[in-house]
């Protein structure tokens, strides 16, 4: 998500037609630890270097919250003192960000799930239309039997997550969540009238965007703050 639309002409569609967020299939985490690094995050003073790792904290919390229900297939065990039952994954892992924030996601989710296969989706929003514009994407072959996670910090509009989860299912993903940072009401209503089986996971929702289709009160653009070339 880079480019910044100008002008208010779109401001109309980008209230949320209901005063109460969405509830179906759209879980907010409640923990202490990721609520005071949201607030670190939201706050303007945050320098890029801490900005990083707190968009990694929390996005190991939005794993380990999407990985909750997962499959496990049982193995055998043995420890230095005898043999116990254990258990790994029964499917492989797919992390996706939607370019270029999403990346910030794939920071510190690849720390606790090194062996997950990485794909890559370019979507920006057109300045003029707010409409999605895909210009990359690339998949692994494993797609469609994997527990696949869509990574983007904002969703606003949610016109790009939208086309970045039509992405994935065209190529044979049947598993997807989505996870998010901070949420907008409009964003989590329009990816639900799409894409009514793909959960989100979100640390925050947020009721409203401005007339440049930005998140308030949010946090500002992740991508610049991420890599500081706001």
């Amino acid at each position: 998500m880079a480019k910044k639309p100008g002008g208010s002409t779109h401001s109309a569609s980008l209230r949320a037609s209901t005063s109460r967020p969405p509830k179906a299939r759209c879980h907010v985490i409640d923990h202490p630890v990721v609520a005071a690094g949201l607030s670190i995050l939201r706050s303007k003073k945050t320098a890029p270097d801490l900005f990083r790792r707190h968009l990694q904290e929390i996005s190991v919390f939005l794993f380990v919250e999407a990985s909750r229900a997962w499959d496990l297939r049982s193995i055998p065990v043995e420890t230095p003192l005898g043999p116990c039952d254990g258990a790994i994954l029964a499917r492989p892992i797919v992390l996706v960000p939607i370019l270029r924030a999403g990346l910030g996601m794939l920071d510190g989710i690849q720390r606790i799930a090194p062996d997950a296969a990485i794909g890559h989706i370019g979507v920006y929003r057109d300045a003029e239309t707010l409409r999605p514009v895909s210009y990359y994407e690339r998949v692994p072959g494993n797609i469609g039997v994997a527990e696949v996670l869509l990574l983007d910090p904002m969703l606003a509009t949610g016109n790009s997550a939208c086309e970045a989860a039509a992405i994935l299912k065209a190529r044979g993903a049947r598993s997807i969540q989505f996870l998010s940072v901070v949420a907008s009401t409009v964003g989590i209503e329009q990816f639900q009238r799409a894409h009514p089986d793909v959960p989100i996971i979100a640390a925050a929702i947020d009721r409203e965007l401005n007339d440049h289709a930005y998140i308030v009160p949010g946090l500002g653009d992740a991508g610049d703050r991420y890599f500081g070339t706001g």
